[in-house]
C-alpha cells in the first residue's frame, strides 16, 4: 500500500499562491492515478484535480479551472498542486489520494489511499 504525506499548506491572502506537495512512499506512483480533494468545514469532501498515471492527462473541478495546476514527478514520487489566484472559498483541508488504475476518476470512493491532509486558509 502506498503512503501519502501532504505539505505546503498555510495561510495566504486572497489573490496569493501556494504549492502543495504530496510525497509517496511504499510504492512507486507511476502506477497510480493521483487526485487532490478538499473538505471545508461542514461540507463534503470534493474533487479538485486529478492526473492520470500515463502522460499528462488532467481534470479539474470547474471552480479551480484556470487557477490550479496538478503535476507529477514520478522520479521523485511526488505530486504537486499549484494554486494561484486563491480565493477565500478555497479555504479547506486539502487531501492527496491515489488509486491503482489508469482511469482518471473524480469520486472519493474510487481512491484507495489518502494522506492526512494539509490546511489551506485564504484570508480576504
Amino acid at each position: 500500500q502506498v503512503q501519502l504525506v501532504e505539505s505546503g499548506g498555510g495561510l495566504v491572502q486572497a489573490g496569493g499562491s501556494l504549492r502543495l506537495s504530496c510525497a509517496a512512499s511504499g510504492r512507486t506512483l507511476s502506477r497510480y492515478t493521483m487526485g487532490w480533494f478538499r473538505q471545508a468545514p461542514g461540507k463534503e469532501r470534493e474533487f479538485v484535480a486529478g492526473i492520470a498515471w500515463i502522460g499528462t492527462s488532467a481534470d479539474y473541478a470547474d471552480s479551480v479551472k484556470g487557477r490550479f495546476t496538478i503535476s507529477r514527478d514520478n522520479a521523485k514520487n511526488t505530486v504537486y498542486l499549484q494554486m494561484n489566484s486563491l480565493k477565500p472559498e478555497d479555504t479547506a483541508v486539502y487531501y492527496c489520494a491515489a488509486h491503482p488504475s489508469p482511469l482518471l476518476l473524480t469520486t472519493t470512493t474510487a481512491y484507495t489511499a489518502w494522506g492526512q491532509g494539509t490546511q489551506v486558509t485564504v484570508s480576504s
